[in-house]
């Protein structure tokens, strides 16, 4: 893959916008009237929804029906939403609250120190304010960071943050418990596929080749957030998404039919969505959500995502126990650095690219 060296259009940083009291978003962050968030003639949008909260304790039940169950719950959740919570995950209450804190403070810090760590659309490691590299593109109201946690060798910690001083060690302690819990949940998603229990894992690229990165999200206040998206709507492209959510201001939301539906978040629990090569290594049985996010004038917000993916030059396809006459591949072969690099050109585009890759019948 070749990107750009560098952005086509300066960058804005949406926190320094938010500071500067402005009463009005800048046009290039207002959406088509087709595409806000808010629609205030239709109550339905901003509906919120508890999703599936899955205890994980429950596969370690000695009783074979409870963990079935679990399975199974899993396994529909994975068809019908496309997202679902767990519980009991492993994964340290204070760890997460730790992570979550460290970052927070990297944003408190000033504009300087921030811009040590800004990124380019070569890699999109480090600080950054848009996805897509296209010249007049619409852009959503948030900074973030991005790193790349696996493969070791992709790995580079002098991309890190140095303050706060614990932050460095945080994400690493972080990243190393998360990719426990998603080699986990992989298997418990070939499992319910009727697939080998490694499957998925060894599809992704196993213990050398399978890739991992963490996006950290900070909404800033919005002035006017019924014109704008925090992220504009999208289905994830790669594997499975793993997201720490801002404990007490809803946010996301995700498409279920013709409705927008806001999450309520689950304290310490996290929020598990299908991507785009998990759809496609089903055969579309689980479903990569379209999803969203919302801001809004009175809080800011912050939330982990860490995504687990195949590595970048691993051919995805759908899996062939999974392909009959009748339910022939909906998919044809690609890369997922194939796949990624349409969207770090065009940016989000709800499911278009996932949709526009179905073989022809």
């Amino acid at each position: 893959m070749s990107f750009l060296q560098s952005w086509s259009e300066p960058i804005v940083r949406v926190q320094s916008l938010s500071k500067s009291d402005i009463q009005k978003i800048p046009n290039c962050f207002v959406k088509p009237p087709s595409n806000i968030p808010f629609n205030i003639m239709d109550t339905k949008i901003t509906t919120s929804v508890n999703l599936p909260l899955i205890d994980l304790e429950n596969l370690n039940s000695s009783n074979e029906f409870v963990r079935k169950e679990t399975i199974d719950v899993i396994f529909n959740a994975c068809r019908e939403w496309g997202f679902f919570q767990v519980a009991n995950h492993g994964v340290s209450h204070e760890l997460m609250e730790k992570t979550r804190t460290n970052w927070y403070e990297f944003f408190q810090l000033s504009l300087e120190e921030k811009q040590k760590f800004a990124n380019s659309p070569a890699t999109y490691e480090g600080y950054g304010s848009r996805i897509g590299t296209e010249i007049g593109a619409k852009l959503d109201w948030c900074d973030y960071f991005f790193l790349h946690y696996l493969p070791e060798e992709l790995r580079d910690e002098n991309k890190w943050p140095r303050i706060p001083i614990s932050c460095r060690n945080l994400i690493s302690e972080y990243g190393q418990e998360l990719v426990k819990l998603s080699k986990r949940l992989t298997t418990i998603l070939s499992i319910g596929l009727g697939l080998n229990e490694d499957y998925i894992h060894q599809s992704f690229g196993g213990n050398n080749e399978t890739s991992a990165c963490l996006r950290v999200n900070f909404y800033p206040k919005c002035p006017q957030p019924e014109l704008t998206h925090g992220l504009s709507p999208h289905s994830d492209p790669g594997g499975i998404t793993l997201l720490l959510p801002d404990p007490d201001i809803p946010g996301l939301q995700i498409r279920h039919g013709n409705n927008w539906l806001t999450v309520n978040p689950i304290p310490n629990a996290f929020i598990v969505n299908i991507g785009d090569q998990v759809q496609v290594l089903s055969n579309a049985i689980y479903k990569s959500v379209e999803h969203r996010v919302i801001v809004n004038s009175k809080k800011e917000r912050l939330s982990l995502a860490f995504f687990y993916n195949p590595g970048g030059d691993k051919l995805i396809k759908p899996a062939n126990q999974l392909v009959t006459k009748d339910c022939p591949a909906l998919y044809s072969p690609m890369t997922f650095n194939e796949y990624r690099s349409f969207i770090r050109t065009k940016g989000l585009t709800g499911k278009y690219q996932i949709e526009s890759l179905k073989s022809p019948k």
